[in-house]
């Protein structure tokens, strides 16, 4: 999925009407011969008669009359019939050189404006009155004018466009001519589509039979939708095709959405490159489209460049033409339909490795030159092999087009984008060197690819309809990381997912079948969630099961949150057990965002898996379908001493609360043979068990009591799991009076399984993931927390290893605890330390070593050295822009540089917006970073006047901080003492 910025916001786009008399002027130069030109150009002078000179001086008179008469006729007659128009947006200056393009706003050398108001004034106020009139028509008829809608009008429909696009490196500007063939649904004098931040140099609307021109009366750009609006002299007619041609250029921003440009350093010399992301609504900054999910169409693309540069797009190259002056233009093949958000392409100087799969499919993936040299993209090509192999069995659809490339650049947005025969993919999240990437690094980059290759089938081949159905392609994406990840190292273990939960209660076989019905009907189509959910019935009709998806899963999609599950033993009676279901919200005192429907009304349809256990045994699972508030269930063999447990194996997307006896018994069994209950209900307690007791639903001292057992856990995903929940529970905590009490008992529940785990060697085998990969993993986790929380052996071998490093100029720290030792020492040691940290972050060129230097950097307690570091963020020649927001993330999360970053942000928000804003995810996920650990009063009321005086967007991102801070206030208020209470006597026991 799903980004998802940072230049400038400009000011609104002033809309620009046909230059009549500069187009007559300039006539049809630049056009190519044939009907666009004739259509186009002014007609031919008539012979001027010669008139005698009357010696009457009123016959002279009246003929001097009746000759301006028809010179002024004859200006007219040319002024309507040349149509094209010049239509500026507030954007970039036309391209110089080989990109300059003629224009109907350019005005030859030599041409005088008289006196007074200039022609283009003049011109701009009879359009704006034109505009206005319109305007007020569409309010008599109480409508909004079709290019002020939200989404555009469907009087239209694109079927194919002719995409031509000259890049100009040198300058960072490009220009482009597209055709666009376009079906008429509803008759209509109004062409809207969108275009942003381009100049319009001219338009031409005309039949696809060569039956001459269609006129335009004006154009003009609508900034507060991004459409740009053709306004024809009659209106088109139904069921007819038109071509329209727009030529325009623009700038290839050093941003991070649309056509944008990006750079590296190779041999001492700074190359760059310029790659395009249009996901969701940014490929109207490239061309002038339809550009929305449902406008499926074909698409042509050419590309010209400079031929030291290679050219890629979504299908491969067809022909290249070379120029003599060492241009080039690569045309490629004509694409499937799809969606303008899937459109792709890029102008590079990298190089290339490639494979091929079984069924012919050539995957090349695309990087720097010398990352390609050190076989830094190997890894990533073999799995993508063996993924599409996969994938193609497992929905029997093929793989679609002829080639996939996977393109690694320095700066993206996101960690990937699934473009369609041509996925991006930031480096950090597709380069590794075996020889130099941890375990952990390796299966993310792991789980990425299998995420974005998904998406070639579920999204590319069939799309949502609209972005309110985004979660479809994102969900199964999601899903399918555990499930590709498992068939290329089998024995994983799946995460909670949605997705998950619906394959489980279906049975895998048939939701299996019904995913492969939906892919083949819906294929180079669009499909809303109802497709799906009546296609999944559908399957479960064929094996003899009746249940309406539709109707289980809507409760799921359109309603907020999650449930929490609570299940009451019954005192009065026997095996009878009393379950409810509410929303579960950290904030109790959270107002709900509708205010008509409080959470009491949040009902969900739950698929609860239910087993019994006690001391030596547990049942086989039941499920039990909770669709009400509350319910009573009888439940055989529930004796004295047996204990509950719900959600077997974490398939359900909820979680599950008991009553207090319950959790005793769970954590008794834990404690004597914890076995028994298996690996994934082990971690499922301890996660559900933590963020119970921090929204409030349990007492603040079950979660660490449960993790007392944990001195006997040989596997690895418990750990992960206590680890992953004690970390915010950490932030809360750590810049209180007493965190020594928390910090110590944390470290009495890891000293024992440290001291037999050990810290691992530097000669691992040097194969990928291998049959030890939970146990190092688990090493890893149980150092990371002895590290963290200060057990002074850890300390110690940390920083013998960063000094062994520092004196020899050897790299001898373990890949797999890299990061650990780098923030450790960074933390412990002095200012020297993070200098050398700092020069090696420069001087190292592998992208997985440049992430955890970068992130080391941040764990120092000198506050000097943090605030050096955030004002470094901001400058990207030091700092990729996608880094920056980590930096200051990483920094917030520092408890000695919390409110460095906070205030940081708050100063500089302004830059941050600009560079960042449109990118909504990582706006989001900046706005998040920085504020989810504020947990004071103070810094409370700081976050809520801030909102009051900032500027710009985010709206949505500041409102849920706001909620996250309240709901950090409220546990420190009603929580803190108690958690402390309990520890303190927990220790002196």
């Amino acid at each position: 999925m799903a980004l998802e910025e940072k230049r400038e916001k400009r000011p609104p786009v002033t809309p620009m009407m046909i230059e009549e008399e500069a187009a007559l002027r300039n006539g049809s130069r630049g056009l190519p011969p044939g009907p666009w030109a004739e259509a186009a150009g002014p007609r031919p002078r008539t012979t001027e008669r010669h008139i005698a000179v009357h010696k009457r001086l009123v016959l002279g008179f009246a003929v001097s009359i009746l000759a301006l008469l028809a010179v002024t006729m004859i200006a007219v007659l040319l002024s309507v019939r040349f149509e094209e128009c010049g239509a500026a947006a507030d954007g970039p200056p036309r391209a110089g050189g080989n990109g300059s393009l003629s224009g109907a706003a350019r005005q030859p050398p030599g041409a005088e404006q008289p006196p007074g108001q200039s022609e283009e004034e003049a011109r701009g106020g009879e359009a704006a009155e034109e505009e206005e009139e319109e305007e007020e028509e569409w309010q008599r008829r109480r409508e909004l004018p079709p290019w002020a809608r939200p989404r555009l009008p469907r009087h239209l429909r694109p079927l194919h466009y002719n995409l031509m696009l000259s890049a100009f490196m040198e300058n960072f500007t490009f220009s482009g001519e597209v055709n666009v063939q376009l079906e008429v649904r509803n008759a209509s004098r109004y062409i809207v589509l969108h275009a942003h931040r381009m100049h319009i140099e001219a338009v031409r609307v005309a039949e696809d039979k060569l039956a001459g021109g269609v006129r335009v009366a004006r154009t003009f750009f609508y900034p507060q939708t991004q459409v740009f609006v053709v306004v024809l002299n009659r209106s088109l007619e139904v069921q007819r095709s038109y071509n329209l041609k727009i030529i325009y250029n623009a700038l290839i921003e050093n941003e991070l959405l649309g056509f944008f440009r990006s750079s590296y350093v190779l041999h001492g010399e700074r190359r760059f490159l310029g790659v395009t992301q249009f996901s969701p609504t940014h490929a109207r900054k490239a061309f002038p489209c339809f550009d929305e999910p449902i406008y499926k169409a074909t698409f042509k693309i050419s590309i010209r460049h400079q031929a030291t540069y290679l050219s890629l797009s979504n299908m491969p190259v067809e022909t290249s033409v070379f120029e003599e002056d060492g241009w080039v233009t690569d045309h490629f093949s004509q694409t499937p339909l799809m969606s303008t958000y899937y459109l792709a392409w890029a102008v590079c100087n990298f190089t290339y490795r490639e494979t091929v799969t079984k069924s012919g499919v050539v995957v090349r993936l695309y990087a720097r030159p010398d990352a390609i040299r050190r076989g830094s993209g190997d890894y990533a090509l073999n799995i993508t092999r063996r993924l599409i192999e996969f994938y193609e069995d497992y929905f029997k659809v093929p793989y679609s087009l002829p080639k996939l490339d996977l393109l690694a650049v320095p700066k993206h947005p996101y960690a990937a984008m699934e473009n369609w025969g041509l996925s991006v993919f930031v480096e950090q999240r597709i380069l590794l060197d075996p020889s130099i990437s941890s375990i952990l690094y390796l299966l993310d980059v792991t789980m990425v690819i299998v995420h974005e290759l998904c998406h070639q089938w579920f999204g590319d081949l069939v799309t949502p309809v609209w972005w309110e159905d985004v979660w479809l392609k994102e969900g199964f994406a999601h899903y399918f990381e555990f499930v590709g990840t498992d068939y290329l190292y089998p024995g994983w273990n799946m995460g909670a997912a949605l997705i998950r939960m619906l394959a489980n209660f279906m049975g895998h076989s048939v939701f299996q079948m019904g995913l492969q019905d939906y892919l083949t009907i819906h294929k180079y189509g669009n499909a809303a969630r109802n497709d799906l959910w009546n296609t999944l019935s559908k399957a479960l009709k064929r094996v003899g099961k009746s249940v309406n998806i539709q109707e289980v899963m809507d409760q799921w999609t359109l309603q907020m949150g999650y449930p929490v599950i609570t299940i009451l033993g019954n005192e009065t009676t026997d095996n009878i057990i009393v379950i409810s279901q509410e929303r579960f919200v950290y904030d109790s005192d959270a107002k709900p965002k509708d205010p008509a429907r409080g959470d009491n009304s949040y009902l969900w349809q739950i698929p609860l898996t239910i087993a019994v256990g006690n001391t030596s045994h547990i049942s086989s699972e039941a499920i039990i379908w909770v669709s009400n508030k509350s319910e009573h269930h009888r439940i055989p063999a529930l004796e004295e001493a047996s204990w509950l447990l719900g959600n077997i194996n974490q398939t359900g997307y909820f979680r599950v609360n008991y009553d207090i006896r319950n959790w005793r018994l769970l954590i008794n069994q834990l404690t004597r043979n914890h076995e028994v209950i298996s690996v994934s209900n082990r971690a499922g307690l301890i996660d559900d068990a933590f963020n119970l007791a921090r929204a409030g639903y349990l007492p603040q001292n079950i979660p660490l009591e449960i993790m007392r057992y944990l001195s006997e856990e040989k596997d690895f995903l418990p750990w992960h799991a206590a680890s992953r929940a004690l970390y915010p529970l950490d932030k809360l905590l750590d810049r209180t009076e007493n965190y020594n009490i928390f910090n110590e008992y944390i470290l009495r529940q890891v000293a024992s399984m440290y001291l037999k785990l050990g810290w691992p060697t530097n000669n691992l085998n040097k194969s990928l993931v291998q049959a030890s990969y939970q146990h190092e993993e688990l090493r890893r986790e149980v150092i990371m927390l002895a590290c963290s929380f200060g057990n002074k052996h850890c300390h110690q071998q940390a920083a013998t290893l960063i000094s062994d490093w520092i004196s020899s100029n050897r790299n001898r720290i373990p890949l797999n605890v890299r990061d650990i030792v780098y923030c450790t020492g960074v933390s412990l040691m002095d200012e020297d330390v993070w200098e050398f940290i700092w020069m090696k972050f420069h001087s190292t060129t592998a992208v997985s070593e440049k992430k955890i230097l970068l992130e080391a950097l941040t764990c120092s307690d000198d506050r000097n050295l943090l605030n050096r570091l955030l004002n470094l963020s901001l400058n990207s020649e030091v700092v990729l822009d996608q880094d920056a927001i980590d930096v200051i993330i990483h920094v917030a999360r520092n408890p000695h540089g919390r409110d460095l970053a906070w205030k940081f942000f708050r100063e500089k928000w302004k830059i941050l917006n600009a560079r960042y804003g449109e990118a909504l995810f990582m706006n989001s996920k900046l706005v998040s970073g920085v504020t989810e650990f504020l947990n004071t009063e103070g810094e409370l009321r700081e976050l809520k006047n801030f909102i009051k005086s900032y500027e710009g967007g985010a709206a949505v991102s500041f409102s849920r901080a706001v909620e996250t801070v309240e709901a950090n206030v409220r546990w420190q208020r009603l929580y803190k003492e108690e958690l402390f209470q309990w520890l303190r006597k927990s220790l002196t026991q």
